[in-house]
Parts: structure tokens; C-alpha cells; sequence
């Protein structure tokens, strides 16, 4: 049976001799050139600490996806926008290729199309691609659309948000607003790495041309005259050259209109007599706000000019938001008078304390395992190789990361973390070796070189050692094979665990064993003082020169215990020897127990909840409420004044920043029934103080419990509180924080937990259905709101054209039209050019003709006879409800349902849901309901996992049969992976854990554990096996079971160091309580519980599925041939 790892002295029918592989060659070579060695780790090191000083830092990777937004603006309702623009394009993309999906939102004056690409598809290409389709409709498209791209910005790009205050009140909000337009946004728009600086809130400066209707009426002129003529009248020319005197003069013929009285002197006909009739002598021209789309509040306290950085894709936020401040510190001096720049949203906050996290539970991992180490080896001189293993190790591992163009960022430092424990098992066990036959040299009489020993030693468990850390490593390769959101989030941990797995494999081969050769020391050192030393040597020490040798001793030399003596091993024996001998002796109950074992944590499982992706706390909120349609500017800030007001009086909130409707940006399609709302909070310990039962301790000792028992009120019933002070009529409440909401509304379109998406051909039947489900759901246990968009919930004042009519008095359904957009609605007809400003001219009729139905009757149309009649003559005036906003979804009109939920999983809640709806709500032929959100996303990763688990056990079996040779021990390690489900299940549901993408990660982290942990438990086994083979001591029952007891139990405490390692390495994430532990809880949690049953169940069960195997197979119950041949 050709199945021996080792170097063995057996007889011919016994498993043959291992020939030196390439990993035994890498470890001889590294002994004996131990200086060459050193040198490269050093300058690996150097250029180590230079990437870690280069890398880019973040919170968490961007896990949006590839988008490109189609952006257009006309003023024109959201149907006509719809049937005339956004349709037509969103079909024209539907066959662009490598295309995921396509939404379209249809809002007054504006639409967004959004096309988002597949993975990994380049965003210039995607842009490329979509201008190439663009082009194809564009000149289908009406005249007067302004259609453009969006930004080059990634989906997550709002990194920073301020507002610009004026305690002084010297300035106006508009005049605000021109600063901020014209001046202040360029600044911050020529920052590197960002790709747009909207705006937001005061008002736009606007010239408002007031055509009294009368007047035209005397004058006998028609409002269309007059718009021509202000377009005629503000305008440039340039001619060509002249030459006069040797020089050349260029031509210009200027005519810019830069004031009110530059537009009250437009000409606009003359009368009979040759009299100028001009703009003010038809009415009035004055300087007021523009149509305002979009609101912003801070703190409460009113109306506010604010900007929003959005930064371009594939840039790094924390150097982006670093140079935008530097820009704003350099240009401080060029501010207004009185007026200071806010910041009220700051993402570099949320990246550098995510990295203070990551840096602290880092160390505090590194010192935990080290100190595992020197208490399990006893032995400094050797616990010195595992220890300096760490840091080199994840050190180096930043060279990749800086090539392969990785951010520092959550994920990628919590893959290091949860490797610290395992990075030094490969060094642990090698030392442990070493340490094993340097006390089998002492007990023999110290025969032989002691290099020689060691170089044997280490040799001979090297290659397992190598192939165990690289099945960690390469077990983790599934997790590339993740897409979407999951896929760019644990993509970088997976990075970071391997490549830390890799370098920690190489220097398992190369640094330590260089490292051990080099400071290994068996002569014991005798310290006398300076002023001593013409002493003879059988004088005797002082007792501070006996202090000095003993400290000396035990730094470089140490004592070398035999096993049975070992301090640690001691206890450990006492304990796992009668254990042992009792699970060999019991074997079949021992198998039925741990199989009961493994079917009673199914029913456990089965209990636990299921969502997404944990929460990942980011420091700050973000309020969403929604209104229904319709709402007015006035009533709209008012309403989210209001709401700013409640959310300041709470005492954890730093500032308040909302926005109501939308910004300057294609990024913000919001309408103004939709608010959002930056709550910046306070830190955690100036947050309202609860009672705990340690709350009498004094405040030095209250630390510790801090951890687990917060004696302050929680994020949870912050926001509970929050809810019930914003308990508004009209309004639905949404809560959620400022990254989540953009990835959720990026890949999925909704910005709640879940979300379903009614899909059909007629809005007011979408609108009926979203409805009953908001009747239904609202009652379904952990609902906290549900809110359905009222698709046909827009106001209109519609004109119905009498084409009749029109044709008596010769008049086109354009002629009509005209006097309806520019007359009623007002339409800005041109531009002003003041240097760098720019203002638009709006013509429109004087409010108080225009304020009621029947004063718009009576608004008077020209004929081509020259007649004016009443607009009641050719039209019908009629009040309707329509669309406010339409969503179209890849073609199919669809309506939102927003569900914010609480206290409870996503996965059972849309179980619950789906059954009640599918109970209580008939669907009409032709309509349809898609689960969106979250449980969108958890479907996709459901069916990636079961791709991904069996990927995992194959690259697992297909290693380890690769080091074993042998389909027996692969099955026996693999054992390890139902035993660690046990404890890894348990304290997922002992913690309350919904199992995640997060979670998953963290099994599929355990699989290599296990693996790695069954290859060494069987290494020791076989070891002792060998070893009385060799001996000629393996020809009985009794035989085997004292070979297997001395494997496992002898060498317990290596294997025990092994595992606390890993365990305890993992430990400071479970009490972590900073910006992102609550992602790498769920990563840590399955790994701590299953290593605590797995290394159990290991050391019990183990034992005696090997004896069965040898004794049954191998053996053959004492009748094998080479048994008898060494009899004999």
C-alpha cells in the first residue's frame, strides 16, 4: 500500500521510502545558505513597508457595478418623457452587449436611464458601447432634448457633502448659490480623481421676462414675437479679420443682454408710425429663482446651498477626499464674506477608523498568539521562529497586494486577520519537531552534530507542513468564483487570506528554517562581569552573574523537556490519556455518538435566519422618507424642516443634512416625495448613558465589559426612538446608511431591505396592486413600514386641443401648444453670458392670470388673421391625476413596494410574505411580482453556493490525496468537516447570526482549517505508527493501540498549540466592537465554534477510525505478510 509520507526503515512489503521532494531541497538549500536568506527577507521587507506606505486605503471595496447613466432634459411631464425618450432609448440598449440590466426613470423635465453592465466589464468600453447605441436614436429623439452621459463616477461616488453657512447674513441664497455654481465647484472639480461637484439648494438666479397679456393685446402682438425677439436680442457674432496699420483686428459684433436693462431694451417691433416697441413696454423684467427641483436643510434651521463630491470610478475615496479638503483649505481666503464651508458628510471618517479597527484587533491577535505559543512550547529559543513569522508574514503579504492594485481596506485586512492564528501553524509544527528530536539527541548521549538532527528534523515534517498551509490557501480559491455585490466584497479577502497563506507557506520552507539554524544553541552561557573575569573558573558566581546566565539560558538556549515531563504536556496527558484509551476502547459507540452528534445540528440549522449580508455599520445614517407625490416646494421643505428639527434634538446626532428631490447630477434621479437625509453621529461614548449590572464599578474596570454589555443605548433603539418621534402623517420612514443605500438602489433599484417590483402595461393597475400589497404586508410580523409608489399619483392640468376648432381659426396643434408652454408653463428661451455666469431668460404671463382654471380660460391665443381668442375656445381645461415619476425595467413599466423591516431575517420574512400574498392577492394576466432588494441578491448567492461548497471539498480532496497518496487518509481528514459543523452551527445560533454570504465565507475559511488541523492529527498518528513499524513493535491489537496513543496523545500538546492559535488568533474579532466587526463577527463566528468541536471530535474520534483502518486493512487483524516476515 504505497501510502507513506515519511522516511521509514520498513521491509519490502511495508509502504516505501519517500525520496526528497522539491520543498525537502528548498529547506536544506535555506539551512545552509542562511545568511542569502536573510538578506532577501530584508530587502523584501524594505520594499514591503514602502507598498504598505503607497496602498490605497478605504472602508470597504466599491461594490458597485459597472454603470452608465443616459441622462436627458426636457421640460416636459414624466408620460411625454416617457413615450418620447426614455422608452426609445431603453430599447435601443436592450441588445448593447455584455448589458445585465436597464432602468429607466421618467421624472418632470428629466430621465435617467441607467445601463449596468456585467462584471468585470471596462467602464470606458461600456461607454463607448453606449454611445455607439445612443447614436442610433439620438436623431429620433424631439427637438429640444439636451441628451447627455453621466459622469464616469462609481455607483458608491458621493464620498463627500458639504454646505456653505453664512452666520453672518450678508449674503443671499441665491448669491450663495451663484458662488457655489460658478466659482466653487470648479475649484473642486479640477481635483483629481473627481468626476462631478453637484449642487444643491438656494436658488438659481433667473431673468424673468412678465408679459402682461393686455398689452400684447393693444399692441397687437403675439408672445411668439416676443421670445424671438429676446433670443434675437442676446447674442454674439464674430466676423472675420481686418488689417489696419500692419496689424490684424479681429471682428465682433457684441450683444450679450448682462442686465435688466439690457433685456427691458430688446426691440421687439415697431407700430406703424416707426415706434420701437420694446420688452418693458409689454411688461416687466425682474431677477427671481428658477424652478427648483431639489431642497437642502441643515440641522434644522432652513434652507441651505450645498455641493456634493462624487468620485470617479476605480479611484481611491480617502486620497480623493484628502486632496478636495487640501482645495478647500487653499481656497478658504477666496470665501465670501462670513460665509464657511460645512463639511456634512465626510467618508474619510468611516475609512480611518474601519483601518483603526483592523490595525487594532491585528495586534491584539499577534499578541494573543504569540503568547499561546511561548506557553505551549516553553521554550523561547523556539517559540522565537513562530513569533517572528507573524509580522514578516503579513508584512510581505503587501507587495502582492500593492502589484495586484488591491485597497487596504475591511475586507482585505480581515482576511489577514483571520489567518494570524494559522499563519504560524506551519512554523509551530516544524519547531515542535525540531524541539521533539533535539531532546531525543540529549536523551541518547548528544551523538552527532546537533545542525544535522535539526536540519533531519525539520526535513522530515517540512513538505506536510507546506502542503497544509497551501490547502488553506487553495480551499479558499471558490470564493473567486463569487460575482456581483458578493464577489467584489470577499474577492479582497480572499486575496488577502491566500496571499498571507502563500508567503507564510514560503518562509515555512525558507525564513525559518534559515532563522533556526542560524540562533539554535545547545552550549549553555556563563556571564561573569567586566571587573571579574581574572577570577578563575572554579570561582564561584555572583548571584547577580548567576541572574544574567540563568536569563541568558533561557532566551537562547533553554531547557528541553522530554514529553512526559513538559510542564504543559503534563496537564494535558492527565486529562486526554484516559480519554483516549476509553474512545479505543468503545470504538463503535464512539462512532454513533459522534454521527447523533453530527444529524442533531441539522435541526439547529435549519433554525437559523438567512439574509444577504450582515449589517455594516458605518458611523452614520441615512433617513429616507417618502411622501406621496405631488407635494408642493413649500410644503416639502417645510415638512423636512420639520423632520431635521426632531432628528437634531436627539442627543447622539452631530448634524443633520437633508435633501429633498434631487441634485444637479444624473447620479440623483430623486423626486421631491422622496427625502434623504446624512444624520452624522456623535461618538459611541458620548451617546446616552444605560444602567448595567456593572455599572457601579468604578469607570477604570468598566472597559472590559464594554465590550460585550454597552453601557450606553444601542444603534437599534436609537433608531426605534428616531421612528417614533418621525411618526409624521404622510410620511413613510425608511432607515439605512449612506454606502448601503447606493449599492442596494445601484443593483437593485430599491433602497429598503426588500423590495418588489410590479411589473405590467398600465400604471394605474400597477398602482392598485402595489396598494394591496401594502395592505397586506403591513401586518406581517417585523414590518417597521411598507410603502408603495403611487405611480399614477401626479397632479396634471391638462389641455385637451379641439382639433375642430383649431381649424376653424387656421390654427396648427403647435401654434396652440406654444401659448400653452410658454405663456402657462413659462420656458426659458435663452441664456445670459456674464463672464464666467450664466443665467437663464424665462418668459411666461404674469401670475395672477394664471393662479385658477378660469383665468386660464381666458388666456388669449393669436390667429394668423391677426384675431386673439380665449384658449377655452379651442381647448377643454381639465384637472387629472397621472404619473409623477414612471420607472421603466428593461422595457416593462413598473411600480415599487418598499419594505423596511426589522427584527427578524430577511429570508424567513419573505417566506412568511410570499405565502400570504400568493394567499390573499390575485394576480391579473399580464402582470407580474419580483422579490427585490436583499432577497434578490441572497436567491443569486444561494445558487453560486452550490457551485462553490462542492468546488471547496474537491480542491480539498484533491490536495490532500495529492500529499497522502492515499483515497483512506483524504476520507479520514475530510472528517473534520461534519465535525466542525457542529460547533459552528451552534454558536451561530447561541449568538443570534442569520446565515450570510458572510458566514459562508467564514465556512468555507473553516474547510481548509479543518483540513489543515486533520493533516497534522494524522501526521502524528502515522509518525508513531512508522516508528513502531521500523522498530519491529507492530504486530498485535495492543501493539497499535499504544503506537496510536503515543501519536496522539504524546503529541497532543503540539497539535493543541496548533489549534489554540488559530482559535485564540480569532478571538479579539468576537469582542470587536468598532466600524465594520460586525462584518468580520460572521466571517470569525463559524470558524471559532467549529474549531472548538472539529479539534474535539478530532482528538476522540480520530483515534479510532485509524485503528479500525490500519488494524482491519492494513494489518489485516495480524496476518498481514510483512507482519509475519518480521516475526519470523
Amino acid at each position: 500500500m504505497d501510502n507513506d509520507m515519511y522516511h521509514t526503515n520498513r521491509t519490502s512489503d511495508s509502504p516505501g521510502i519517500r525520496k526528497e521532494g522539491f520543498a525537502e531541497k528548498v529547506i536544506e538549500f535555506s539551512a545552509k545558505n542562511k545568511f542569502i536568506v536573510l538578506i532577501f527577507v530584508a530587502a523584501m521587507m524594505i520594499g514591503a513597508v514602502w507598498s504598505l506606505k503607497n496602498i490605497p486605503l478605504d472602508a470597504i471595496p466599491d461594490l458597485s457595478d459597472t454603470q452608465v447613466i443616459i441622462y436627458s432634459r426636457w421640460d416636459r411631464s414624466p408620460d411625454i418623457i416617457e413615450d418620447q425618450i426614455t422608452y426609445p432609448i431603453v430599447t435601443a440598449m436592450l441588445g448593447a452587449p455584455n448589458v445585465k440590466a436597464i432602468r429607466g426613470f421618467s421624472d418632470f423635465g428629466f430621465s435617467y436611464v441607467y445601463v449596468i453592465f456585467k462584471d468585470d466589464t471596462n467602464i470606458y468600453w461600456a461607454r463607448s458601447r453606449t454611445l455607439e447605441y445612443l447614436s442610433k436614436i439620438i436623431p429620433r429623439l424631439p427637438e429640444g432634448v439636451r441628451t447627455e452621459l453621466g459622469p464616469d463616477a462609481t455607483g458608491v461616488g458621493w464620498v463627500f457633502q458639504y454646505a456653505l453657512v453664512d452666520k453672518s447674513g450678508k449674503n443671499s441664497l441665491q448669491e450663495l448659490r451663484t458662488f457655489q455654481d460658478w466659482y466653487l465647484r470648479y475649484h473642486l472639480q479640477s481635483v483629481p480623481g473627481v468626476a462631478e461637484v453637484a449642487s444643491i439648494g438656494g436658488f438659481v438666479k433667473q431673468y424673468q421676462i412678465t408679459i402682461d397679456p393686455n398689452r400684447l393685446l393693444s399692441y397687437n402682438i403675439s408672445i411668439t414675437a416676443v421670445i424671438d425677439a429676446v433670443r434675437k436680442g442676446n447674442q454674439e457674432v464674430g466676423g472675420r479679420l481686418l488689417e489696419f496699420s500692419g496689424a490684424e483686428y479681429m471682428i465682433r459684433g457684441r450683444g450679450y443682454a448682462k442686465s435688466v436693462n439690457d433685456l427691458e431694451a430688446i426691440v421687439v417691433e415697431t407700430d406703424k408710425s416707426g415706434t420701437p416697441i420694446l420688452v418693458k413696454h409689454l411688461g416687466t423684467v425682474a431677477i427671481g429663482p428658477e424652478i427648483r427641483r431639489g431642497l437642502a436643510d441643515l440641522d434644522g434651521e432652513g434652507d441651505v446651498v450645498g455641493g456634493t463630491v462624487i468620485m470617479r470610478f476605480g479611484e481611491n475615496a480617502l486620497n480623493v477626499i484628502n486632496r478636495v479638503k487640501a482645495k478647500l483649505k487653499e481656497i478658504e481666503s477666496t470665501l465670501p464674506e462670513g460665509v464657511e464651508v460645512k463639511v456634512t458628510y465626510d467618508r474619510s471618517e468611516l475609512i480611518l477608523k474601519a483601518i483603526e479597527t483592523l490595525k487594532h484587533q491585528l495586534i491584539e491577535e499577534m499578541i494573543i498568539v504569540s503568547i499561546i505559543i511561548v506557553i505551549f512550547l516553553w521554550h523561547f529559543p523556539s517559540a522565537f521562529v513562530p513569533i517572528v513569522t507573524i509580522p514578516i508574514a503579513v508584512l510581505l503579504s503587501f507587495i502582492p497586494f500593492y502589484g495586484l492594485k488591491l485597497t487596504s481596506n475591511i475586507m482585505s485586512l480581515s482576511g489577514i486577520a483571520i489567518s494570524i492564528g494559522v499563519l504560524v501553524d506551519g512554523a509551530i509544527v516544524m519547531v515542535e519537531n525540531a524541539y521533539k528530536r533535539m531532546e531525543e539527541w540529549i536523551i541518547n548521549g548528544r551523538k552527532g552534530d546537533y545542525h544535522a538532527i535539526l536540519l533531519t528534523a525539520i526535513k522530515e515534517i517540512g513538505p506536510s507542513v507546506f502542503f497544509s498551509l497551501l490547502v488553506i490557501a487553495v480551499a479558499f480559491m471558490p470564493i473567486f468564483t463569487l460575482i456581483d455585490q458578493e464577489g467584489r466584497l470577499f474577492k479582497p479577502l480572499a486575496w488577502a487570506k491566500n496571499l498571507a497563506m502563500a508567503i507564510a507557506a514560503i518562509l515555512a520552507i525558507t525564513l525559518d528554517p534559515a532563522i533556526r539554524m542560524l540562533f539554535v544553541r545547545m552550549e549553555t552561557i556563563q556571564i561573569r562581569w567586566p571587573w571579574n573575569l581574572r577570577k578563575k573558573k572554579n570561582e564561584s558566581f555572583t548571584k547577580a552573574e548567576q541572574l544574567a546566565s540563568k536569563v541568558a539560558n533561557t532566551l537562547t538556549v533553554g531547557t528541553y523537556y522530554p514529553e512526559e515531563k513538559h510542564p504543559i504536556s503534563k496537564v494535558l496527558f492527565r486529562f486526554y490519556e484516559p480519554a483516549c484509551r476509553f474512545v479505543l476502547k468503545h470504538r463503535t459507540g464512539t462512532i454513533i455518538t459522534a454521527l447523533i452528534l453530527v444529524i442533531t445540528t441539522i435541526p439547529v440549522y435549519l433554525k437559523l435566519g438567512s439574509e444577504f449580508m450582515p449589517p455594516l455599520w458605518e458611523g452614520s445614517i441615512l433617513y429616507m422618507p417618502t411622501t406621496l407625490p405631488g407635494i408642493s416646494v413649500t410644503e416639502a421643505q417645510k415638512l423636512m424642516q420639520t423632520q431635521d428639527q426632531i432628528i437634531k434634538s436627539f442627543p447622539e446626532v452631530e448634524s443633520v443634512f437633508g435633501k429633498a428631490g434631487r441634485m444637479e447630477s444624473s447620479t440623483d434621479p430623486a423626486p421631491f416625495s422622496m427625502m434623504e437625509t446624512t444624520i452624522v453621529l456623535k461618538p459611541e461614548d458620548q451617546w446616552r448613558k444605560i444602567t448595567r449590572w456593572y455599572s457601579w464599578l468604578p469607570d477604570i474596570l468598566k472597559g472590559p465589559f464594554r465590550r460585550f454589555w454597552p453601557d450606553h443605548i444601542s444603534y437599534e433603539d436609537l433608531i426605534n426612538e428616531m421612528e417614533a418621534a418621525l411618526k409624521i402623517p404622510g410620511t413613510t420612514n425608511a432607515w439605512t446608511m449612506p454606502i448601503k443605500a447606493r449599492i442596494d438602489m445601484l443593483s437593485t433599484g430599491v433602497r429598503t431591505p426588500i423590495g418588489i417590483k410590479v411589473l405590467g402595461s398600465d400604471l394605474k393597475k400597477v398602482e392598485e396592486i402595489g396598494t394591496h400589497l401594502d395592505m397586506i404586508l403591513k401586518n406581517i410580523s417585523g414590518t417597521r413600514s411598507v410603502f408603495a409608489e403611487r405611480t399614477a399619483g401626479g397632479y396634471f392640468l391638462d389641455f385637451d386641443l379641439k382639433r375642430e376648432e383649431l381649424a376653424r381659426y387656421g390654427l396648427t396643434i403647435e401654434d396652440a401648444q406654444m401659448t400653452i408652454l410658454t405663456a402657462i408653463g413659462g420656458e426659458n428661451i435663452s441664456t445670459t453670458v456674464e463672464g464666467r455666469e450664466r443665467y437663464p431668460v424665462n418668459v411666461r404671463y404674469p401670475r395672477e392670470f394664471r393662479d385658477d382654471v378660469e383665468k386660464l380660460k381666458r388666456v388669449l391665443v393669436p390667429t394668423p388673421s391677426g384675431q386673439h381668442i380665449p384658449l377655452v375656445q379651442i381647448a377643454d381645461i381639465v384637472l387629472r391625476t397621472g404619473p409623477a415619476m414612471i420607472r421603466n425595467e428593461n422595457g416593462l413599466l413598473a411600480g415599487y413596494v418598499y419594505v423596511d423591516m426589522a427584527d427578524r431575517d430577511i429570508g424567513t420574512y419573505v417566506e412568511e410574505a410570499k405565502r400570504i400574498v400568493a394567499k390573499e392577492l390575485k394576480m391579473p394576466q399580464g402582470y407580474a411580482l419580483i422579490w427585490s432588494g436583499q432577497y434578490e441578491n441572497m436567491l443569486r448567492v444561494k445558487e453560486r453556493l452550490k457551485v462553490v461548497l462542492p468546488l471547496t471539498i474537491f480542491i480539498i480532496c484533491i490536495l490532500l490525496y495529492m500529499n497522502t497518496k492515499s483515497m483512506v487518509k483524504t476520507g479520514i481528514v475530510l472528517l473534520a468537516v461534519p465535525f466542525s459543523l457542529i460547533g459552528a452551527v451552534w454558536l451561530l445560533w447561541i449568538l443570534g447570526y442569520h446565515v450570510s454570504i458572510a458566514v459562508w465565507v467564514g465556512m468555507i475559511a473553516l474547510m481548509g482549517l479543518d483540513a489543515e488541523t486533520g493533516v497534522f492529527m494524522l501526521l502524528f498518528l502515522d509518525l508513531s505508527y512508522q516508528d513502531a513499524v521500523r522498530k519491529e513493535k507492530m504486530k498485535t491489537e495492543s501493539d497499535l493501540t499504544e503506537a496510536i496513543v503515543h501519536g496522539a496523545v504524546k503529541r497532543v500538546r503540539p497539535k493543541m498549540m496548533t489549534v489554540m492559535a488559530a482559535f485564540m488568533g480569532l478571538l479579539p474579532i468576537m469582542w470587536a466592537t468598532g466600524i465594520g466587526a460586525d462584518m468580520m463577527k460572521r466571517i470569525a463566528a463559524p470558524m471559532v465554534g467549529g474549531l472548538f468541536s472539529s479539534f474535539i471530535l478530532e482528538l476522540l474520534v480520530y483515534p479510532v477510525v485509524y485503528f479500525i483502518w490500519k488494524w482491519n486493512y492494513e494489518m489485516k487483524k495480524g496476518r498481514a505478510a510483512w507482519i509475519n516476515n518480521a516475526l519470523a
